[in-house]
């Protein structure tokens, strides 16, 4: 089985892809000042463009670790976070409350789904 990597740097690649399996990690990338609700629409647009690069989509979403500074956020993630999700299709998930690299990031999420047919072997 090949391992695809997408974007490769020394450091880390932008996603992996084992088995028909993609890893990926998002952080909000356009607006640190915003609050998590922006925060969070931001991973989630970010990981739906990754999701793309894998021929997959959200609703393909298999497992979710989300790392939140701050569980007074819990609920305001939980809004934005039940609002992407197509009804029938939430992924297994944990969320741990964690101090991020950027202390102006309220969230971090790593990504499991399932890619695409060309992701396959």
């Amino acid at each position: 089985m090949n391992i695809h990597r997408i974007n490769p740097s020394k450091r880390w690649s932008d996603a992996t892809v084992f088995n028909g399996i993609a890893h990926f990690v998002e952080v909000p990338e356009s607006d640190l000042n915003a609050d998590i609700k922006g925060q969070v629409s931001q991973v989630l647009e970010q990981a739906q463009q990754s999701l793309a690069t894998v021929d997959s989509d959200k609703s393909r979403v298999l497992s979710v670790t989300i790392y939140l500074t701050d569980f007074a956020n819990f609920d305001a993630l939980n809004e934005v976070w039940d609002a992407w999700f197509p009804d029938g299709s939430g992924p297994s998930r944990a969320c741990v409350k964690a101090e991020l690299a950027n202390p102006r990031y309220l969230v971090e999420m790593a990504f499991v789904a399932a890619a695409g047919e060309r992701f396959q072997s």
